[in-house]
């Protein structure tokens, strides 16, 4: 009888053990508000919200120790919107992540699946927007995907482990098609942390982004909206950030360049695939040949308490479009305020804006109207308001 109690408490040690070497959470974000749009064709917009400050969610990830320093890891994660259900990311019904990989202590984690790009991964963290602002806070269209737009299909990611405050990573994402570079994706990014100082540059490439439903980044098919924030023969973004924390400050300033060639059309934002061609003005008949975004970002936050802060952000992008007709070069101005107060650890409620205006010259087409990322449409002039206040409760 003691014998069997012994290899009773032996069995269970071991299944407890077992048990702790694996792992599964579920996790999710509902974000919920209101917002008012003082101009969208014309009219003010009064509308129930979700997922600005962050995209409303759910999801399972865990792991499973293999020994010897590695982990099978693995995360899948569902975009949601709260006013009607609908799964967001255009109806994929794990849109914002899916992927399972390895992981190790010594020589950090490869991942396959549906993951970010490296820009978001590494500089997005640098900016309002990919930190603590959120959708409204993106650069205009979310040029240069620090707002994630896009996510990368069919991707192999690699993440180094720590290395003296220094971290480094990679995905290239595969086409999926007979033509190898029909909508592929390559991006590199890197980042250096020491106290409160944190320093971030990336760079992505993809050729024809959007051009087919199964490719790295996809285009819209008869069911599923399109994941590209623009079509076009080729995407290439770079951009370095530095972020300071002194006590309870934050300050940031961030540079981002995107180069499109052979833009057909902007899929993400404007309502219908509407054209970008110009119609009017100084480039009246031509074809855009270009689309160039230097977007400069200083942004700042206060902790005014451990569940309190006010944050702020000024945008200056300077767009350079080309065409067979000539050329112009409209400046964009973007201002953002937020307040965000935690009224318990995982509750909280959040007022923000964003105006937008777009001064200097003109495409005389659809980019010359503001657009607030978040907002229902254009605005029918060159200027935009939407004023949001809103719940977040993270489980």
């Amino acid at each position: 009888m003691k014998n069997k109690l012994i290899l009773a408490a032996i069995a269970s040690a071991c299944a407890t053990s077992a048990f702790a070497q694996s792992s599964v959470t579920l996790y999710g974000l509902i974000d919920e508000g209101f917002d008012y749009t003082n101009n969208v064709g014309g009219s003010h917009v009064y509308e129930m919200a979700s997922g600005y400050a962050q995209g409303s969610r759910w999801g399972l990830k865990g792991s499973e120790d293999l020994g010897g320093g590695l982990k099978a890891i693995f995360q899948i994660e569902s975009g949601f919107n709260v006013n009607t259900g609908k799964l967001a990311q255009g109806g994929l019904g794990f849109g914002r992540q899916a992927y399972v990989g390895i992981e190790s202590e010594r020589y950090g984690t490869v991942t396959f699946g549906r993951q970010y790009d490296s820009v978001v991964d590494y500089l997005a963290q640098t900016t309002a927007n990919g930190n603590w602002g959120g959708y409204l806070f993106s650069h205009p269209f979310d040029n240069d995907n620090t707002d994630n737009t896009f996510r990368v299909n069919n991707t192999v990611k690699y993440a180094s482990p720590d290395l003296a405050g220094f971290q480094f990573g990679g995905a290239y994402s595969f086409s999926n098609s007979t033509g190898f570079a029909n909508n592929r994706q390559l991006s590199v990014g890197v980042q250096y942390t020491y106290g409160g100082l944190l320093v971030a540059a990336a760079y992505l490439n993809a050729d024809n982004p959007g051009a087919t439903s199964g490719g790295a980044i996809a285009g819209s098919s008869s069911t599923i909206a399109a994941d590209a924030n623009f079509q076009s023969k080729r995407l290439r973004v770079f951009g370095a950030g530095v972020n300071y924390t002194v006590g309870a400050a934050t300050v940031g300033f961030v540079y981002t360049h995107t180069d499109l060639s052979n833009p057909t059309a902007n899929v993400a934002y404007l309502s219908a695939l509407e054209s970008i061609e110009p119609t009017s003005g100084a480039l009246a008949g031509g074809t855009l040949t270009r689309l160039k975004y230097q977007n400069f970002e200083l942004n700042g936050k206060y902790q005014f308490t451990s569940a309190f802060f006010v944050g702020a952000q000024y945008v200056y992008t300077l767009g350079n479009y080309d065409a067979t007709t000539g050329s112009v070069r409209p400046k964009i101005h973007s201002v953002g305020l937020m307040a965000d107060y935690n009224l318990s650890k995982r509750t909280d409620v959040y007022v923000q804006g964003a105006f937008q205006m777009i001064a200097g010259d003109t495409t005389g087409s659809a980019l010359d109207q503001a657009y607030v990322p978040g907002a229902q449409d254009l605005s029918s002039s060159s200027r935009q308001l939407l004023v949001r206040a809103a719940i977040r409760h993270t489980f």
